[in-house]
């Protein structure tokens, strides 16, 4: 049902956490996956990790000259692009009183533009094959906010309406363009938390655990799959029950 042989995926922020898992479920199901990100080394990390030959296009996604170049590179690597996964994001935290122009301008290129540009390229392949996947990894606080997190909050948010509007005008021609919106996941970062921190965060979950990457690298597998063919438009929420929309 989850069977992703022949399929060709690009994503970006695979260097690590999310990104990488995702990478390692596609390839499981079948698909040949492109990596994108920053680090190389990482990136070859995960591509040993997949264990088998996965094309590595290094790229920096606040450049915008980079990112044009990406897809191209991506579609002469591997022949054509089915599969489209913005994974990558960034925060710079800020109370809004002082936040900085630069603070929100970066965040807004790395989190919402980026994937704009790529979500544009990506569409003229896609169409002609009468195929195509768009998935968009948002945020539980693209969908309820969160102090200090404002341009996150709003990248995120972006993130999930731009998918929408895009949906809408995509899906007579057999692409999907649907969001995927994580809560609070276990991390290299959340493995610091001391204990009263964990159970503050853990009090505003329903579930009490944090989620995995694997359980958001499941639901992506998912919605690229033909189980997922009448799903459009759609945001998906991994966040334990804190939003229960």
């Amino acid at each position: 049902m989850f069977d992703l042989t022949g399929k060709r995926a690009l994503v970006t922020g695979a260097s690590g956490g999310i990104g990488r898992e995702i990478a390692k479920a596609l390839a499981a199901a079948g698909a040949t996956v492109a990596l994108s990100g920053t680090r190389v080394g990482a990136l070859e990390e995960t591509a040993g990790a997949i264990g088998r030959d996965c094309p590595i296009l290094p790229c920096n996604l606040s450049k915008l000259d980079e990112v044009d170049k990406l897809v191209p590179a991506v579609e002469a690597a591997m022949g054509g692009l089915d599969i489209l996964i913005n994974n990558a994001g960034m925060t710079r935290d800020n109370l809004f009183m002082r936040m900085k122009d630069e603070e929100w301008d970066e965040v807004l290129a790395v989190n919402l533009t980026a994937a704009f540009h790529l979500n544009r390229a990506v569409l003229r392949g896609m169409t002609k094959q009468r195929f195509g996947r768009i998935i968009g990894i948002s945020s539980v606080v693209g969908v309820m906010g969160n102090p200090g997190q404002g341009n996150y909050a709003a990248s995120k948010a972006g993130l999930i309406g731009m998918n929408k509007a895009l949906a809408h005008e995509v899906v007579s021609r057999n692409i999907t363009v649907n969001s995927i919106a994580p809560g609070f996941i276990a991390s290299a970062m959340t493995d610091e938390l001391n204990n009263k921190q964990r159970e503050a965060i853990l009090s505003t979950i329903p579930a009490h655990r944090l989620g995995t990457a694997q359980e958001v690298a499941g639901c992506a597998v998912f919605l690229c799959s033909d189980a997922a063919a009448y799903i459009t438009g759609h945001t998906l929420n991994v966040n334990g029950g804190m939003a229960m929309i």
